[in-house]
Order: structure tokens, then C-alpha cells, then sequence
């Protein structure tokens, strides 16, 4: 741990979650284009590509989070 921030890990609970979202919206608002690799892009161009030809292939965000939620009955 950075000595620097200790302090920061003193806060409560509710105040580093705020502090976490605060640093997290402020690089969202950079206009920052962050490298993707080549293969990265390729798996992604992949995915698609299987998508489209069986889109009944993939499952709602629905059905993703019951079965994390161990409740895919």
C-alpha cells in the first residue's frame, strides 16, 4: 500500500465507495482512446460473427444473472 494513501483507508465505508465512484467518473471523462489489442479485436469480431449466424445462441442478462445468483432452475 502507497503510504501516501493511507489515510484514505481510514475513511468509512460510504465515503471511499464515493470516492471509488468519483475517481471512476473522473476517467470516464477523459477523452482518452485506450489501445485494444489485435487479438482482443479479433475475439470481439469472433463473437460477433457466431452471434449473428445463431443469435438464439446467447442468453438474456436476465438468465446470466440468475445463474450467478445460483438461481437457474
Amino acid at each position: 500500500m502507497n503510504a501516501e494513501f493511507a489515510p484514505l483507508f481510514k475513511l468509512g465505508r460510504a465515503e471511499r465507495l464515493q470516492l471509488v465512484a468519483d475517481l471512476w467518473d473522473s476517467i470516464a471523462q477523459e477523452e482518452v482512446e485506450l489501445p485494444v489489442p489485435e487479438s482482443k479485436r479479433l475475439e470481439l469480431r469472433l463473437r460477433k460473427q457466431r452471434h449473428e449466424r445463431n443469435p438464439d445462441s446467447g442468453r438474456t442478462w436476465d438468465q446470466v444473472r440468475q445463474t450467478a445468483r445460483g438461481q437457474d432452475d
